[in-house]
Parts: C-alpha cells; sequence; structure tokens
C-alpha cells in the first residue's frame, strides 16, 4: 500500500471544504453531514473517502448534501471531540469509520439524543443507536482460513498477518482464522504479527519473519493486506512463479492481476505487478461502503428507518473467477470484471472490489478520482 504521507496530504486537503460552488443560501438548504475518518493509512482508506464524496455528488443526492471531512488519525480522543464538535455544528448525520467498536459509544449515544443519525462503516460501533454497514467480519476471516487450509491439504506452516489492532474489523477476522486453524492439528502459526493493512508494512514484517524462517518453511500465508507484497517478495528471492505459495488476503488490485493465468496479456503489466497464475482467494471490506452508508444516512434523514447492522455481500475472488475489467465504469463492474490492468490502476495496492448495485454510478472514476461515473 502506499506511504501514509501522501494519503494524509490528499485527504487532510478536504478537510472541512463543502463539496460544489454552492452559495451559503443553497448550502443552508442542504443536510450538514460529516465523515469522521480516523486511521487512513492506507489504498482503502483513500478509495472509501473518494467513493463517499462521489456518491454527494451524484444526481440524487448533490442537491441534498453538504458534506464536510474530518480526519482525526489512530486517536480515540480525538475523533470523539471531533464528533462532538459536529453535533455542536448542527450535523443531520454523521457516517464514521471508527477507530474502536466501543470507545465511541458515548458520544455517539449523544448525538442520537439530539436527532443526529449515525452510519458506521467497515469497522463497527457497539452503541445500538448507531447503524453499522460492513461485511460479516467473522465469514471473511472463516471463508479464506477454510480455503487455505484445503489449499495447504491441512497441515504446516501458517504465517498470519493481521490488521489494525483494537478495530473491530482485525479482531473478528483474525479470532474467526485461529478457529478454523486450531480444528487441524497439523497446521501451525508459526508467526502472527500486525500488517496494519498495509503493503509497505507488510514488507516490513514478512522480511523479519522470512529471515528467520526461509520461504521453504513456510507453507501457506494468511494475510489481511500483503499476498501482493509476498508474492512479489518470493519472485524477489528466487521462486518459480508455479511454485508461490497459497495466500489468503486482501483485494488489492496488484494481487488480484498476479492470480491472472500466467499467459494473459494484459496493458501495463510489469515486475511483480503482472499475471502470475498464483494461487489465491481474495476478498475486501468493499470500498463503497462508505459510500453506501451516505446514501442510506440521507434516507434516514428523511424518515425511512433501517436494522442496526446493515450486512453486504461478502467479495471473494479465486484463480477460477478473476475476471478482467475493460473500463472499469459502473456498467463494466456490473457485468461481474474484478481486477483491472496495471495501465488503468497504476498502485498495485488499490482494492478492486469497488462494485455494488446499490451505489449505481459509482466505478472507478468514482474511487479514483471521487467522481460519480460519467454516465450519471
Amino acid at each position: 500500500m502506499q506511504p501514509k504521507s501522501i494519503l494524509l496530504a490528499s485527504l487532510l486537503a478536504v478537510t472541512m471544504t463543502p463539496f460544489g460552488p454552492a452559495s451559503h443560501a443553497q448550502a443552508a438548504e442542504k443536510y450538514k453531514i460529516y465523515l469522521s475518518m480516523s486511521f487512513i493509512g492506507n489504498d482503502w482508506q483513500a478509495e472509501a473517502a473518494n467513493m463517499v464524496k462521489a456518491m454527494a455528488k451524484t444526481p440524487a443526492l448533490r442537491d441534498k448534501v453538504d458534506l464536510q471531512v474530518q480526519v482525526s488519525g489512530e486517536n480515540a480522543q480525538k475523533q470523539i471531540q471531533q464528533i462532538n464538535a459536529m453535533v455542536q455544528a448542527g450535523a443531520k448525520a454523521i457516517v464514521v469509520f471508527p477507530i474502536s467498536p466501543t470507545a465511541l459509544n458515548r458520544v455517539i449515544k449523544n448525538a442520537c439524543n439530539k436527532g443526529v443519525k449515525v452510519f458506521a462503516y467497515d469497522g463497527e460501533v457497539t452503541e445500538s443507536c448507531a447503524h453499522n454497514v460492513a461485511i460479516d467480519q467473522h465469514e471473511a476471516g472463516r471463508v479464506t482460513a477454510e480455503w487455505l487450509a484445503k489449499k495447504m491439504n491441512y497441515k504446516g506452516n501458517v504465517v498470519m498477518l493481521t490488521g489494525v489492532p483494537g478495530t473491530s474489523v482485525d479482531k473478528y477476522r483474525t479470532e474467526a482464522a485461529k478457529q478454523v486453524f486450531a480444528k487441524h492439528p497439523e497446521m501451525k502459526v508459526v508467526a502472527e504479527t500486525p500488517g496494519m493493512w498495509n503493503q509497505a508494512v507488510a514488507r516490513t514484517e514478512l522480511s523479519k519473519i522470512v529471515a528467520v524462517r526461509s520461504w521453504d518453511k513456510i507453507d501457506g500465508l494468511w494475510l489481511q493486506v500483503g499476498c501482493y507484497t509476498a508474492n512479489s517478495m518470493q519472485l524477489e528471492a528466487g521462486k518459480d512463479p508455479k511454485d508461490l505459495l497459497p495466500c489468503a488476503g486482501e483485494g488489492s488490485n496488484g494481487g488480484r492481476v498476479q492470480m491472472l493465468p500466467a499467459d494473459t496479456k494484459i496493458d501495463g503489466a510489469n515486475g511483480s505487478y503482472r499475471p502470475l497464475g498464483a494461487p489465491r482467494i481474495s476478498y475486501a471490506s468493499p470500498p463503497y461502503s462508505g459510500a453506501l452508508a451516505l446514501k442510506l444516512a440521507v434516507q434516514a434523514i428523511e424518515g425511512k428507518t433501517f436494522p442496526e447492522k446493515i450486512t453486504l455481500p461478502l467479495p471473494q475472488v479465486t484463480n477460477e473467477t478473476i475476471k478482467l475489467c475493460k473500463d472499469g465504469s459502473w456498467t463494466d463492474l456490473k457485468d461481474g470484471c474484478n481486477v483491472f490492468s496495471p495501465k488503468l490502476v497504476s498502485k498495485p495496492g488499490w482494492f478492486a472490489s469497488i462494485y455494488s448495485e446499490q451505489t449505481e454510478g459509482l466505478g472507478i472514476n468514482a474511487a479514483l478520482n471521487s467522481e460519480p461515473d460519467a454516465q450519471q
């Protein structure tokens, strides 16, 4: 994934900036909605923010939403303070990626008591007045671990890179995967460390692990983020592409390109960002979850009711279901494609699971450039 400083600069540049050239009178007629982001140190968070902003620009919402963005970083107290300020500033709704499932509960309850609609995306909160828009993270951990166990014939050494400690996403995925591995006595987790959902961190931590335990003494990889990097490192170490370790992990575009059959012709392929036929299951918390949360928040302001938990389908891709996109438009995605050429998406750490029929009009342009599909 990309350096945190670049992502911070791009995200903080929009902090507290309303979208569009609306006058103060026009803005006053719109719903004041805040995007509260905590951890932003990877491509997923940048994409999610881009898709929220693109959703605010769609024909259905652009005349309704005055969207403003605040970033707290990995600091629960700062996120609490920011949410309090949002409520005081007249927020109608808050769309939040929470740093903790519990630390924000009191401030969220206070917001709800004042009529503010709160929708958490991807990371969940336990305060019952809020709504959670996310995949089943337990399912994500279980499905991927089961795939890996089968690929390893239920025996051998496993390396685990987990996510951001303290988040519900990391907690639920990791505990579910460990439950699967515990069912198979001949499978052993020989190394486990946080990967922070970041390809650069994954490289650092994997380098430490293979310095002690060579690639030849590892039989499978369960990496919340890092399969692309792990495959690249194995090639650098002299492994034949046919001998790459099975890896259960994130839906990064680089990792999915590597899943394509090795003889696939693809624009922009180079180095390790190329088809390898790498054995993979690729899953993702979809970056569109924040955009959907914004859409639902507007509907809630207008009187629609929703359950506490809104569970999204788990996007998962294997070597048998990988499909190359043509142009990445919403229509192209609707046809079932799930990986983009390196020419179309230059960053291998960028996440590919951006399609949902519930976020019509949000294709690759939304994820890359914060703009709805040109056809909408």
